[in-house]
Formats: C-alpha cells, structure tokens, sequence
C-alpha cells in the first residue's frame, strides 16, 4: 500500500502556490494538507499539522524559508526549496533541504524532488540536518520565537538566556520571553560557541549578557546576568564558562 505523504505548500505568492498546487496533482501520494503565504504562517502549520514533505519558498517578507527550516524542532520533514534565486542553493543544503528547485518549477524536476522525499527516512533526515548545522561556517544569528499567536524574529544580540521548562524551550530578552521550537540540546548544535554557552540542563546564557560569576562549594557557581537574574551552573558546566567568557572556548 503506497504510504501518502502529507504535504504543506509555502509560497508568499498565490499565483506560484496555484501553480505548484496543480503541477503536484498527479501524483497519487501526494495530499496537499495546506498552504501558507509567509514564514511566521509556515512555522505555524508545520508546528500544527506535521506534514511529511514541505515544499518551501524562500525569499519571503520578516521570515525566510532558510530561516524557517533552520528553526524546526525534531522530527523535521522533508524540505523541498522552491525558489526563483539560484544564490540561495549552498543555504539550502546547509539547512539540508532534500532538493532545491528553481521557478518556474517543471514537472519531470518536481518528479526527481519527490522521488528524493520518498527515499529519506525521518531519523536520516534528523542525522543529517543536524550534521549539517555542526558543520555551518556561519551558525544562525536570528532566532523565531513565537509570543501569542505571532512569530518574532530575534537578533542574538537581543536574547538574555534560553532555558528548558516543561519540556518546552523560552527565549529571554530583557523584557519578554518567547517559545521556540528547538530543544536545548537542538540549540546547543547549531549556535554560536563564541556568544551562547550552556551552564545546565535548564539552561544556556549569553556570554555578552553576563555580568558576574560566583563559584559555589562543591564545584558548581552562579551566574548574574544584565537582567540582575541569578542562574545556577552545573559543575561539570563551570569550568568551560569560564573559558568561554575568557575567549578560550
């Protein structure tokens, strides 16, 4: 029995989603289960619906489709990019897409593309966007966070600290907090070494927004941020904070 792989559409063009709506009708395993029309709408349906095979614009207004695919929490599914700007394929692949297609897209090109989502498992693709990440010369500097039912994109230089509640992931600035989609451990692979550090299972500071560091009895310390909060660091954590904030990390 042939396995249907639900399929989400991201285009901020309607002509363009109208197009590859009709170009995806013959294939018998594909079920378009939505559209979307920007990056912020794309975050949030794939967060809803879990399709298996996105196709993915990329040049897009606030938030690109690099950037969305970038900031997509495991099990991640399979990205197809559809853009009309050829300069974008090294950044695609560095995010792992399964196939890069230029506009306007042809239908024995699309064919090849989907034959390529059929052939990479989940865990396969995991493995290798996450490979893709560590090997990043440039690791991202913008974030998506999302507050009530908007998706912010935040610069590095604004964020405070992330920390793991419930299973789930905040991102602080000075003033606010938002929930994205990635787990600590997934942030962990994919930042800069040089400007986040993890100090504990719950949580991973900027070393620019660190204002003190206390080392406690027994190993572990504490850390005062710009916010005046205070947060634990594990001892096995403390050592390699300091040498991350003396820029030998």
């Amino acid at each position: 029995m042939m396995t249907m792989l639900r399929t989400l559409i991201v285009d901020d063009e309607e002509l363009a989603r109208d197009r590859l709506r009709q170009l995806l009708k013959p294939f018998s395993d594909i079920d378009v289960v939505a559209e979307a029309q920007d990056g912020e709408e794309a975050i949030s349906k794939i967060t809803e619906l879990r399709p298996d095979l996105v196709f993915l614009d990329i040049q897009m207004p606030a938030v690109s489709g690099i950037e969305v695919a970038a900031s997509l929490s495991s099990p991640r599914p399979s990205i197809v990019f559809c853009t009309a700007y050829d300069q974008y394929a090294v950044d695609a692949f560095d995010v792992h897409a399964v196939d890069y297609l230029l506009k306007p897209v042809n239908r024995a090109r699309l064919a090849k593309a989907i034959e390529r989502a059929r052939a990479v498992s989940t865990e396969e693709l995991d493995s290798q966007i996450d490979k893709a990440n560590r090997a990043l010369g440039s690791p991202p500097s913008r974030f998506l966070g999302k507050k009530g039912n908007r998706y912010h994109v935040i610069h590095e230089n604004d964020i405070v600290y992330f920390a793991s509640e419930g299973g789930l992931t905040k991102m602080f600035t000075d003033e606010n907090y938002y929930w994205i989609q990635p787990t600590l451990n997934e942030l962990e692979k994919r930042i800069d070494p040089g400007v986040f550090c993890r100090i504990s299972r719950a949580a991973m500071v900027n070393l620019n927004a660190v204002k003190e560091v206390t080392p406690l009895v027994g190993g572990y310390g504490e850390v005062v941020l710009a916010t005046d909060l205070r947060l634990d660091v594990s001892r096995r954590r403390f050592k390699e904070l300091l040498e991350r904030l003396e820029g030998n990390g």
